[in-house]
Formats: structure tokens, sequence, C-alpha cells
């Protein structure tokens, strides 16, 4: 059930205003960030699982492209905690050794599952790592890799703040 409520305030102007005032005595003019949409529950399945494997594999493109500039920043749009931690942690670790990873994946990602209230969809997916390379980045040689192998993932991809992000995998048997 939807129910709507209006709510008019006194003295309004029509201005976009959140009505905060900033410490050096000036209004904060920005507008107020726009509420969360309401959880997926009432989203028909075939469009929520669509959805949710485009997320999927933006999410997939913001890691090889973290990976790949050792940059973790484009991956909050994608990811939540622990796994963007996680994440984050390794780029930092790969970036400190002086080194920098290149692979290139191909995905075929299918929904197995999803909770009832439909906030959390579990993705499984077979990923094949077609070559994966490490590079010095002083050098710029290459330091190892080679053909790589195909193994089952299993992503958990969640709702919340109005957009689907991973936030959990986990690489199981080869595939």
């Amino acid at each position: 059930m939807l129910t709507l409520c209006l709510v008019t305030g006194c003295g309004s102007s029509g201005s976009p205003s959140s009505g905060e005032l900033a410490p050096s005595g000036t209004l904060n003019d920005a507008p107020a960030a726009a509420p969360a949409t309401a959880p997926p529950s009432g989203v028909p399945p075939k469009q929520l699982y669509q959805t949710v494997l485009k997320r999927y594999r933006a999410y997939q493109d913001a890691y090889r492209k973290a990976y790949e500039h050792n940059d973790p920043t484009e991956l909050a749009a994608v990811a939540v905690d622990p796994l963007l931690a996680e994440i984050t942690r390794d780029i930092e670790a790969t970036k400190a050794k002086g080194h920098v990873w290149r692979f290139t994946n191909t995905f075929n990602p299918r929904v197995y599952a999803r909770s009832t209230d439909s906030t959390k969809v579990y993705v499984i997916d077979c990923v094949r790592t077609l070559a994966g390379y490490r590079f010095s980045t002083t050098t710029g040689e290459r330091i190892d890799g080679g053909p790589g192998g195909a193994f089952v993932h299993r992503t958990t991809l969640q709702y919340g703040d109005g957009t689907w992000k991973a936030a959990a995998t986990v690489r199981d048997k080869p595939c």
C-alpha cells in the first residue's frame, strides 16, 4: 500500500535549500538529497534480474579498471563493505609493491536466488580469465602471469540507497 502525504511548510519560498545554516553563517542552498527509493520487492522478477545483472557487469568493469589503474575510488559506486574494503586493501598492497594487474575476463552471469524481501540477489557466474599479467609500475616489464582459468564465482548484490551494489563474492570450484 502506498500512502501519499503532503507537507506544507510555513513561509516556503519554493527554494530547493535544505535549510541548513553553514558554520560560516551562510545558508546552504544545495538541494537536499533525494530520498532513497523503496526496496524492489514489488518489481517483477524479470525486470529485477535484468537490473541486477546490469549492475553486476558494472561491478566487474569497475573492478578491472581499479586494478588496471591501482585506484579503487570508482568501486564505491558499485560495491559496499565488506567487499569494497577487501578489494581496496588488495589494490593498495599491489600498488605498494610497485605492481599493476592487467587481465581480460569473460562472463556468463545468472541469478540463482534472492532474499524474501528482494533486497539481496545472488548471482552465479563462470568467470573465465583469458589472460592475466602483473607488471612493474617502474619499468613496465611483465613480472608474471599468463593464460588464466575459469572459476565459479558467487556474488551477492545488495540493494541500498536506491541502487544495487556488490557486497560479497566467493570464488568456488573450476568451471
